[in-house]
């Protein structure tokens, strides 16, 4: 009988501090295990099928996740985003390369970014639920709303795609959003009432909601600082190729 294999693993912390999660969900602790990556996790990076599904990033952390019952789509975004930047790290190093593009002249440079010094944006001190407040400026109504777990940030993905295959001319990017991650408006949480106040938002409190959503929302940063010859600019890391296969 082959002797099962015993590969070095990590505790990670998760930007959320698993504030977000049920009592009883496995990362409520804040934590997740995760095991270095092996070849046959780079297997799963070059799947042909699995990249033309759009799920081979869900396919790679689910078998780099030691930590029992665990399912992705019940992960929140930013966790997920921490877990992807963790497991690369433990992989090849956090020395990861991309070009990188001046705003001033628009000259494009190589630059070295270390992804460890990528900070966490974390939830406000108060925060003990998935569950927010929020009084909207113009309109004065008070809402409930949630932060999206990665399951439900890909069902509404689809209601956008699926509206965009049937030709519509306005593609229902924000009233959609609107309508997920609302919960309740002035204490009725009906999906009739959450759908016409999507669609009749007034622009100024959809937008001061979005700027909500964002201040709130854990994850990790991916921004650092790039020096272009004593023009010191906070750029973007882009995920490239190289995030998951380094040529160095």
């Amino acid at each position: 009988m082959a002797e099962e294999q015993k590969f070095p693993t990590e505790v990670i912390d998760l930007p959320s501090e698993g504030r977000l999660y049920p009592k009883e969900h496995p990362c409520s602790n804040g934590k997740i295990e995760l095991k270095y990556m092996t070849a046959k996790e780079e297997d799963i990076l070059t799947s042909a099928n699995l990249i033309k599904k759009g799920v081979v990033i869900d396919r790679l952390l689910s078998s780099l996740i030691m930590t029992p019952n665990v399912k992705i789509d019940e992960l929140f975004l930013g966790d997920k985003n921490a877990i992807m930047i963790a497991s690369r790290v433990l992989a090849y190093g956090p020395e990861y390369i991309c070009s990188v593009q001046d705003p001033s002249n628009g000259e494009t440079i190589e630059h070295k970014f270390n992804l460890a010094d990528c900070p966490f944006k974390k939830l406000p001190k108060d925060v003990k639920e998935n569950n927010f407040e929020f009084k909207l400026p113009i309109s004065k109504k008070k809402i409930t709303f949630k932060i999206l777990t990665s399951g439900e940030e890909k069902t509404l993905e689809n209601e956008i795609n699926s509206s965009k295959k049937i030709g519509a001319d306005v593609s229902p990017d924000q009233t959609t959003r609107l309508r997920h991650i609302i919960t309740s408006i002035d204490g009725d949480s009906s999906r009739e009432a959450i759908n016409s106040l999507a669609i009749n938002m007034l622009a100024r409190d959809s937008l001061s909601l979005r700027h909500e959503f964002q201040r709130i929302s854990p994850d990790i940063e991916m921004k650092q600082n790039v020096d272009f010859g004593g023009n010191v600019v906070e750029v973007d890391i882009l995920l490239t190729t190289e995030f998951f296969w380094p040529t160095s």
